[in-house]
């Protein structure tokens, strides 16, 4: 997978950053190692019914734990909800078994002009404390020959974004994927999303957003950037 000078130099300068640092001296602080998504190599020797039963006895003593009946009525399955949404809802694009089939068609229409999907929603998890971030996602590309699906770019949005996330790789996540699917440089990604490990817990501002951005090819233009505000903002 490619990744352009200026993404590699966030990377080795994230990675020098954190060397020596405690997790508590790094704390809430937003940093992230690399665009894969950090896995086990074995990560899928097991099923996901055996994930499942594994995840509802852990989740099971954490909930004992804390003091909680497992013998109510509206607690007992509890376990197994958690569980059952873990692997087959929520954190679903771990597994490459779920990315979207994505089929490329001739560009036809002979368009040549920026096409924008704008308002994507997506709900994600932060890796850090594992609770949810909301957002919308704006994606823009110019065809080099081969056009997209409209309904396969919310896919590649909502594959990379179940997942434990950060926000900064999950905007690189998409910007790269759709640059090798479509054969172009040419893709813009602007995310901007709510973080409820800021606004539910630690500093509690529920009015704060973060917002990132991908620019390839012609978007790395600013009048191409421009362009493409005007349409987000249409």
């Amino acid at each position: 997978m490619k990744i352009t000078d200026n993404t590699l130099d966030v990377y080795l300068a994230t990675e020098e950053l954190i060397q020596g640092l405690t997790h508590d001296e790094i704390g809430d602080d937003h940093l992230y190692t690399g665009l894969e998504t950090p896995m086990k190599k074995n990560a899928f020797e097991i099923s996901d019914a055996e994930k499942k039963e594994t995840i509802a006895q852990l989740f099971a003593q954490i909930m004992d734990v804390m003091g909680l009946d497992l013998n109510d009525d509206s607690l007992k399955g509890t376990p197994n909800r958690v569980a059952k949404m873990y692997i087959d809802e929520i954190f679903s694009g771990l597994n490459p078994k779920n990315k979207p089939e994505i089929a490329l068609f001739e560009n036809k229409y002979q368009y040549n002009q920026m096409l924008v999907e704008k308002n994507i929603t997506f709900y994600s998890n932060c890796e850090h404390h594992f609770v949810p971030i909301v957002g919308k996602a704006h994606v823009a590309y110019i065809s080099s020959g081969k056009v997209i699906g409209l309904s396969k770019l919310n896919r590649i949005v909502q594959y990379y974004a179940k997942r434990p996330q950060v926000q900064e790789r999950l905007t690189n996540q998409i910007g790269t994927e759709l640059q090798q699917l479509l054969e172009t440089k040419d893709v813009a990604v602007i995310i901007d999303a709510k973080h409820l490990c800021v606004s539910s817990r630690g500093v509690k501002d529920d009015s704060s957003a973060t917002v990132t951005s991908f620019y390839g090819g012609s978007f790395e233009n600013p009048t191409k950037i421009t362009e493409l505000q005007q349409y987000i903002n249409a």
